[in-house]
């Protein structure tokens, strides 16, 4: 069963993001995808998924970023509240693993988009498949009622914006 899960960041002065999310949990009851060629795919929510949001304070449109342990990863424009969705085009995020007995890693480099050019909302969340068919989702901040991470409410994070060299 997982018991926790952190999420540190990192801007940096190129306009990547480092994202890790670190999860607290008995190996052997999670379900992981299997690795696979590094590629967009979609459905990765499936199963065991690290996702990030991203919008622009005052827009109703967001981006959505799913990062799986298959290696395997997705990026979407939203028009607005799970509305309009299309393939957001950016360069493949680099993905790296680790993991041990007790805990779970997963780490990812990406590119930013122009949007953040000035501070930005953001929610960070997983999707955690467990033996038995079990999923739970976790978010740093989840609405009233069912968990949805499309929801305004996740939006709990502020993202300052590089500072450029």
């Amino acid at each position: 069963m997982a018991d926790t899960i952190d999420v540190q960041y990192e801007i940096y002065p190129n306009g990547r993001l480092w994202l890790r999310y670190h999860l607290e949990c008995e190996l052997e009851m999670l379900v992981l995808p299997e690795e696979t060629l590094r590629k967009r795919a979609d459905g990765l929510w499936q199963s065991t998924c690290f996702e990030l949001f991203l919008r622009d304070p005052g827009d109703s449109g967001y981006l959505e970023f799913n990062l799986s342990p298959s290696y395997q990863w997705a990026a979407y424009r939203f028009r607005d509240y799970r509305d309009g969705i299309s393939e957001w085009m950016m360069p493949e995020p680099e993905i790296y693993c680790d993991m041990s007995d007790t805990h779970f890693a997963l780490e990812a480099t990406l590119s930013l988009p122009d949007i953040l050019n000035a501070p930005v909302d953001a929610a960070c969340s997983a999707v955690i498949h467990e033996t038995g068919d079990v999923k739970s989702y976790w978010a740093v901040k989840h609405p009233q009622g069912e968990p949805d991470f499309h929801h305004k409410d996740c939006f709990a994070l502020k993202l300052a914006p590089p500072v450029r060299l």
